[in-house]
Order: structure tokens, then C-alpha cells, then sequence
């Protein structure tokens, strides 16, 4: 049996939760798993399998009113209009000779006749955009707005298409032509349509940047009759190994590895860092960064999606669309608004016609009012595109952030854990002092030492290597095992067991102050002390975060008298030292109970402690199981500054998302009565529920580009 493949297709009409819902019940009842549904990037994805083909979904998600453009293909901002904008501009060109007839010289126009043929193309409009969504999202459950829309202009047309027919010969008949408020009823809804399209991609702009950064072409270099040949191709086509080369100003199309030449790579839009990073031979290079100066030839080693931006894109989308908790409410409102404002419209009518005596026409106008003014979408709207912009502003920052829900958590915490050795430091280490015990040469010590912390992850073992490498000899070790937290063990040829490692877990360490030690068959050859540099931006980061409330701990494997004065130097409040990565879980799960915490830290030994926080946090260059095991990803691990950025950053994007939901239901709650009660004719409350939309979507955008205060 074939596996599932992860599809992703791109949707044209979607325009609010309630039709994403739509989408995601009908795939749902087919049976395929992992559905989500973006109507804000027009992206369907899901698992599909045997069971269904693609032309099957297709064809289920055009019935429901939408259109598939097709299997992952970017809808492209040009300057021709879209579908949606035509529409409108057709309607417009009906509904303004309507909506102006009284007050313009042309009598004719006030003809019942000429107002139903003026009115027809328009309605005709609304019943095709409109009334397939609408159908639709009954059939599955889940009514979205265009079901209210129908509803009020049919119930508007087919009124006053009645009263012509009664009334044609008499002069009440003006009192039952409604033709202008089903036309404006359609148009006014299609322009706040085409506004909140245009204002709903700004709010994702991020991800499009991001995808911006990727060179559609590329220079393939190929050997025919022993001599080489640049072609220039498509980006896509590009395939795992081919030699690609680079001059200044090009982008880096794929991730490789140097063969030949040398450059100064700008590498600022993905990690951060503003000074550019020298290439050489044997140096890696990231799709998407910029070749300044030199040249160079790449070896393709990942290609189309499996690079480095490629991933980062996919974890953008992937986070704008998870719900944070706090959307729930509004979904569930959301899901039960529209069969509400219906009864509430069939109320307003039967209360006012039959118990107020107010007349038929009046009645009718107050139910359509009530319809068209109610705004779901506004409630849809709210959180979706708070994230959106709250996510693509962190992630132009060079902070991943995985999901609504993680912008939510970390809003909320009010203590931050922080690992030593990487993270509050460079994690570049130099030996400061070497005590060979026993009759043993140095140089014999340092080969072991290279030979054994070769195998290690620990940024520790990393920066020993770097340091011995130039004079150091490989030798043959086997059975080498990392024992998280402690160390490195390793056997050689003769049977001699070693073991590289804190100095506290051997007892019989001569040596008290050694940070490491190396022991041959238990017996302890040699001890270092070693020295670690703080990071430049830790002093500043810790006071904004003691500034904001935030309580800051130190949580270490490091020795006691070096965590303290680490601690001293930052003014961090609280140190746990000399914890393995057991310890440091019970001590997460212990601070987790008293409060919200998060915990920043980079190495494999914190991947447990990472986990039990309500946020981890971890630097692009940690270790595979510390980003795995985090939700933040700050792609400038040297620049601590941007933890402070990604908590202003979370914490306004909160109370954004609140200010949003807030308008909605207020809207919504002082709107509808006011339409009820006959305050506003249908074309009034028809702007205004664009309005309400705009609204919402306007203070989502602003999150983009707002100070951060807290």
C-alpha cells in the first residue's frame, strides 16, 4: 500500500473562517487526514490517498462555490484586475444609476421596468459569487456569511419583482421597488470583499518576502567534450549535485558546499548577522543568501524545498495557520452566528409587521438590514490575521515562532530559564589551562582529547576541537558513547576505556578545580580549566527582561562558582548549577507548577527540560534535538536581544487578537439590535458591515510596524 502524500492546492473565493470550515468539514467526509485550510495564502493541504483522487477533491471543493487553480501554484500580484475586482467594477457600473435615480435628471429611470434590467446583471453577480458558497457551506453544516447576503438581496429583489407585477399600473408602486438595495447590497459587500483581499495578503506579506528571496534562475555548469559550459536555468529544475556557478550579486539558488573560489557571502536575511561571511573551499552556502563580492562553485547538496529557506517558508505558513487557544470562542460563535442572525431577522419581521404594526415594506427592510449588517467575518478575521502579521513580523526579525498558539503561551509566562554554555555565553571555548597527571606527554593528551570529543555535540567538545585540530593527531577509538550531561566514553585498540568529562563525576579527580577531566581506565591523566566569553547583547537583553516583569534563572550543568558569577554579572535572580539533564527536568516541572515559565537553552542534554516548558527557546545553531524540542528559534543566536523582541512581540500580538475579537462582538452585539429596530436601511448596514471587517483587519496590519511596549 502507497503512502499518503502531502498535497497542497491553491483556492480562489475563500474569504473568511466560515468558508475555510467549509472546505475542511468537506475533505474531512472524505476521509483524508491532516486537513488544513489557509483562506487567508488561498492553500488546502492534506494527506492524499489511495482512496481519493485529485480531479475528485477538486471537483468537491469547486462545488462548494470556490475555485482550484491547481496543485501548489502561486497566485501572482499583477497589475490586470482580479476576478474579484471585476466583479465589482461590473456591478458598480449597474448599481450607481440605480442608487443615484432620484436624484438624477432621467425619468425614465424611475421606470420599474428599467430598474429590474438595470438590477438583473447585478443579482445575477451576487447569485454566482455569492450563492454557490452559500449552498455549499449549508450542505456541509457550516453556513458562512454569503448565505446572509443571498438572503437579504434575493429577499430584496424578489419583493420588489412581486410588487411590479401587483402594483405596475399604480402609482404605489414605488414603495414596493427595492431594485437599488439588492444591486448596493451585492456591490458594497463585493468592495469590502476586495478590500479585506487586498488587506488580508498584507498581513502575510512575510511569507512572500521570505519566498522573494529565492533567485528563479541559476547558472548550471556542465562538462561537454571536456570543456565546461554555464546555462542558465530554471531554479526548479535544478537537481541534488549539480555545480552551480556563482558571481557577484547572485543569489545562492541552492544549499551546497563550495569546490572552488572564494567570496563574501551576505548571510543577513536568514541569520541576522550584518557583517558578510567568507566562503571558501569545503564552506557551506544557504539558498536565498547574497553573493557580494568574488565568485565561487557550488556543489548542489539540498534543492527545491529541502533547503534551509524552503523549511523556514514552510514553518512560517505552518505556524500562521495554528489557532491559538484564545480563538476557540470565536470559532464557536462563528459556528452557530449564522443561524442566529437568521432566526433574529425572521423575528424582526414578524415582531414588527405583526405586533407593531409597522408595514411590510418597513418590516421587510429591518429582517434585510439585520442580515447584511451581521459580520462573521469579522469574528473569522480577528485572530487569523493578528497571527499572520505577529508571525511574519517576528519572522523578518529572524525569530521563528511555531504558531498562534506559542504567540499565546509566551504572552503569558513571567519567568525565563535560561541554559548557560551556548546561550548566555558563545559557547567558544579555550583551553586556559592543562594539568597532565602522571607520566604522560601533552602532546599524546591533546590527540586523545581531539580523538574523543570529535564524536560529541556539546558545544564544549565543538569549540576543543576547533582549537586543537591544528595540531592534534586522529587516533582509532571505538565503541564511543556520549553520556548526556556528563560526558564521552571511548575504548582503543589496546582495550584501554576513556572517558572525557565534567570533573564532579569522578570522586577521585586530584584536581577540584578542573572543569573536565580525561581519565584512562578510571585513573585521571589529565584536567583543564577552561574559559567562555559572555555574549555581547546578554547584559542588555537581561535588564529589558527584569524591566518587563520577567523573572530570570540560570540553569546549568556548569560548576557552583561559575554559574554564580555568571549570575552576579547579569543580575539573573535565581541559579540552579551542576544539573544534569534529569535534574533539569525536575527542576522545570517544579517552576512550571508555581508559574508560566519558558526556558532558552541549546544543547541535547536541555532537549528534556525544553520539552517540559510551556515555551522552549532555542538558536538556529543548536542542536537538532533542542530546535526540535522548542516553539521560538531565534535565527541570531547571538543576539539576545531578539528573546526580548519575541515577548513584546507575543504580548502585543495577544492583545491585538483581543482588541479584534472585541470590536467584533461589540460590533455585532450593538449592530444588529439598531438594524432590528429600524435604524438603518439595508445599503447603509451593508457598508457598515465592510466597515466592521476593515476595521479589524486595519489594527491587524498595524501590528507590522507598531512600537512594541510590552
Amino acid at each position: 500500500m502507497n503512502p499518503a502524500t502531502k498535497t497542497i492546492l491553491t483556492v480562489e473565493g475563500m474569504t473568511c473562517s466560515n468558508c475555510a470550515a467549509t472546505v475542511t468539514k468537506a475533505l474531512q467526509k472524505k476521509g483524508l487526514q491532516e486537513v488544513n485550510v489557509s483562506f487567508i495564502d488561498k492553500e488546502v493541504s492534506f494527506l492524499l490517498d489511495e482512496k481519493n483522487s485529485l480531479h475528485d477533491i477538486s471537483s468537491s471543493i469547486n462545488s462548494l462555490g470556490y475555485k482550484v487553480i491547481g496543485p501548489r501554484q502561486q497566485i501572482i500580484d499583477v497589475k490586470n484586475l482580479s476576478p474579484l475586482e471585476k466583479k465589482f467594477y461590473f456591478s458598480l457600473i449597474f448599481t450607481l444609476p440605480l442608487f443615484f435615480s432620484m436624484w438624477l435628471p432621467f425619468h425614465w429611470l424611475h421606470e420599474s421596468w428599467v430598474q429590474l434590467f438595470i438590477c438583473i446583471p447585478v443579482f445575477i453577480v451576487g447569485l454566482l459569487h455569492f450563492g454557490k458558497s452559500a449552498w455549499g457551506s449549508v450542505k456541509m453544516g457550516v453556513p458562512n456569511m454569503d448565505v446572509l447576503i443571498i438572503i437579504g438581496s434575493t429577499s430584496a429583489f424578489f419583493y420588489s419583482l412581486i410588487g411590479m407585477i401587483n402594483y405596475y399600473n399604480s402609482p404605489e408602486i414605488h414603495n414596493y421597488l427595492f431594485f437599488e438595495t439588492t444591486a448596493t447590497i451585492i456591490t458594497l459587500v463585493l468592495l469590502g470583499n476586495v478590500i479585506e483581499d487586498k488587506s488580508v495578503r498584507q498581513t502575510g506579506s512575510a511569507v512572500r518576502e521570505l519566498a522573494a528571496m529565492k533567485p528563479a534562475k541559476a547558472k548550471l555548469v556542465s562538462l561537454h567534450d571536456g570543456h565546461e559550459h554555464i546555462t542558465e536555468v530554471d531554479t526548479s529544475t535544478l537537481l541534488k549535485f549539480d555545480v552551480i556557478q556563482l558571481n557577484t550579486g547572485d543569489k545562492v539558488a541552492v544549499d551546497g558546499t563550495v569546490l572552488s573560489g572564494n567570496a563574501a557571502i551576505d548571510e543577513s536575511l536568514l541569520t541576522g548577522e550584518s557583517l558578510p561571511v567568507e566562503k571558501n573551499s569545503g564552506d557551506k552556502v544557504i539558498a536565498g543568501t547574497v553573493l557580494l563580492n568574488g565568485q565561487l562553485k557550488i556543489r548542489a547538496s539540498k534543492v527545491g524545498n529541502e533547503t534551509v529557506l524552503s523549511q523556514i517558508i514552510e514553518l512560517v505558513k505552518k505556524a500562521q495557520n495554528e489557532k491559538p487557544a484564545i480563538q476557540k470562542l470565536g470559532d464557536k460563535i462563528s459556528a452557530i452566528f449564522v443561524p442566529v442572525v437568521v432566526s433574529i431577522s425572521l423575528l424582526t419581521f414578524v415582531l414588527a409587521y405583526f405586533a407593531f404594526d409597522i408595514s411590510m415594506q418597513k418590516a421587510l427592510m429591518q429582517s434585510i438590514a439585520v442580515l447584511v449588517i451581521s459580520c462573521p467575518c469579522a469574528m473569522g478575521l480577528a485572530t487569523p490575521t493578528a497571527v499572520m502579521a505577529g508571525i511574519g513580523r517576528a519572522a523578518k526579525n529572524h525569530i521563528l515562532i511555531r504558531g498562534g498558539n506559542t504567540l499565546e503561551q509566551f504572552a503569558k509566562i513571567n519567568t525565563l530559564v535560561f541554559d548557560k554554555t551556548g546561550t548566555l555565553t558563545t559557547g567558544n571555548f579555550k583551553i586556559k589551562e592543562l594539568t597532565i597527571h602522571g607520566n604522560y606527554e601533552e602532546a599524546m593528551v591533546r590527540n586523545l582529547l581531539y580523538s574523543i570529543e570529535n564524536y560529541s555535540s556539546h558545544p564544549i567538545a565543538k569549540s576543543l576541537v576547533l582549537e586543537l585540530k591544528p595540531n592534534a593527531v586522529k587516533l582509532e577509538l571505538h565503541s564511543i558513547q556520549e553520556e548526556k550531561g556528563l560526558g564521552m566514553h571511548a575504548n582503543d585498540e589496546q582495550g584501554n576505556r576513556y572517558f572525557v568529562g565534567h570533573s564532579r563525576q569522578r570522586s577521585n579527580s586530584s584536581d577540584t578545580k578542573a572543569d573536565l577531566i580525561l581519565t584512562k581506565n578510571d585513573e585521571v591523566i589529565a584536567s583543564l580549566c577552561i574559559e567562555d566569553e559572555l555574549k555581547s547583547s546578554a547584559i542588555e537583553s537581561m535588564q529589558a527582561l527584569n524591566k518587563l516583569g520577567i523573572k530570570t534563572i540560570l540553569l546549568s550543568g556548569d560548576n557552583k562558582q561559575k554559574c554564580e558569577d555568571l549570575a552576579k554579572k547579569l543580575a539573573i535572580s535565581e541559579v540552579y548549577s551542576e544539573q544534569n539533564p534529569e535534574q533539569k527536568l525536575n527542576i522545570i516541572s517544579k517552576l512550571k507548577n508555581e508559574a508560566p515559565l519558558a526556558m532558552m537553552g541549546d544543547g541535547v542534554n536541555d532537549g528534556p527540560a525544553l520539552s517540559k516548558a510551556d515555551v522552549g527557546i532555542s538558536l538556529s545553531n543548536a542542536s537538532g534535538v533542542a530546535i526540535e524540542s522548542s516553539q521560538i528559534i531565534l535565527l541570531n543566536g547571538n543576539n539576545l536581544n531578539d528573546i526580548v523582541l519575541a515577548f513584546q512581540l507575543s504580548k502585543t500580538t495577544l492583545k491585538t487578537i483581543k482588541q479584534n475579537l472585541f470590536w467584533a462582538f461589540f460590533y455585532n452585539v450593538i449592530a444588529i439590535p439598531i438594524a432590528a429596530m429600524g435604524f438603518l436601511n439595508p445599503m447603509l448596514a451593508a457598508l457598515s458591515m465592510a466597515f466592521s471587517d476593515v476595521i479589524v483587519i486595519g489594527n491587524s496590519i498595524w501590528l507590522k510596524t507598531k512600537k512594541l511596549n510590552s
